[in-house]
């Protein structure tokens, strides 16, 4: 028994690229993961150092000092950017679930999250540092 038919043809090969240059959201999904993911290692310090105070008030007391010195200051400010730029971009994608022009604007909304996000951390970085330095 043959058969006639022919088998269908194979579409033409793409080109490829070997390397994603990156949208701005793109990068924006890479920043929200890493500040998530530094949030929560910083929760997770918060409440290990936090139940020291139930097992030896001393230990907790000494872990609090170490805590006062400038370094540890300037990781708060880092902490609080990473908090601030978590907080604007999760909004924005809560837009963009939400709303159903969300994802066409994303990028119009992602440079908005910058913006703001620099005017409030300017303000937050200069009170913070002010409050560093006047402990040193």
């Amino acid at each position: 028994m043959s058969s006639t038919a022919q088998a269908p043809a194979r579409p033409a090969p793409t080109k490829k690229t070997s390397v994603y240059k990156g949208d701005p959201g793109m990068w924006a999904w890479v920043a929200h993961r890493i500040s998530g993911v530094a949030i929560f290692f910083f929760l997770l310090v918060h409440v290990l150092d936090t139940a020291l105070v139930t097992v030896s008030p001393e230990t907790y007391n000494a872990v609090i000092d170490t805590y006062k010195i400038w370094p540890v200051g300037l990781m708060e400010i880092g902490l609080v950017a990473l908090v601030l730029f978590h907080a604007l971009n999760g909004l924005r994608i809560v837009a963009i679930d939400f709303w159903s022009k969300g994802a066409r604007y994303q990028r119009q909304m992602l440079w908005a999250v910058c913006a703001i996000w620099v005017v409030v951390f300017a303000a937050a970085a200069a009170r913070l540092l002010f409050l560093l330095f006047q402990h040193i």
